[in-house]
């Protein structure tokens, strides 16, 4: 989520810092540099800028991008280790599913906007409460486990605001008995 300006900045020190000792010009001082992360989750912020002005700042309309070599993660690990023999097929299918939605394959053409249809399985229909609902189903016979790391550690819960997820722990806290 870094701007462009920032590794084209790191670009012009090192060629500067590093061309003293060689007439070479190459990027990062001819260097080697390994950026990680993933397009698809979250793009520079610019205040009051335009998406025209958002896409501008990404590392990929930069003169540097023509010299990156991209390398692909394939396999979705964190699922891929939770894993267990009975539901092997529906996590494999679930991640493939996830992969999809971010090449953009789900769904109609778009110009970035694009309704993605969530499988029925996957939704929580019928609650009065969306909280008690999520945390039920993501945390189920929570009252059994609750001095248990290895229990805490398979399971989350992701929430869009800060607010949401101190929503979520206060909630939680109040399941687990005081011991």
């Amino acid at each position: 989520m870094a701007h462009k300006f920032c590794f084209e900045a790191l670009d012009h020190s090192l060629r500067d810092i590093i061309k003293h000792n060689s007439k070479d010009n190459t990027i990062f001082g001819g260097k080697v540099m390994v950026f990680g992360g993933d397009f698809r989750q979250i793009l520079p912020i610019i205040p009051r800028g335009s998406r025209s002005d958002i896409v501008n700042a990404t590392i990929n309309s930069s003169y540097l991008w023509d010299h990156y070599q991209i390398l692909r993660l394939t396999k979705n690990m964190l699922l891929q280790n939770n894993m267990q023999a009975t539901d092997q097929e529906e996590t494999a299918a679930f991640a493939q599913w996830i992969i999809d939605i971010g090449d953009g394959i789900i769904g109609d053409e778009n110009d970035g906007y694009a309704t993605i249809e969530i499988p029925q399985e996957l939704l929580i229909t019928e609650y009065n409460d969306p909280i008690d609902s999520i945390i039920s189903s993501t945390f189920q016979d929570l009252s059994h486990h609750d001095n248990d790391p290895e229990y805490f550690e398979t399971r989350a819960i992701l929430a869009s605001t800060n607010e949401t997820v101190q929503q979520v722990n206060d909630y939680m806290l109040t399941m687990i008995p005081d011991r």
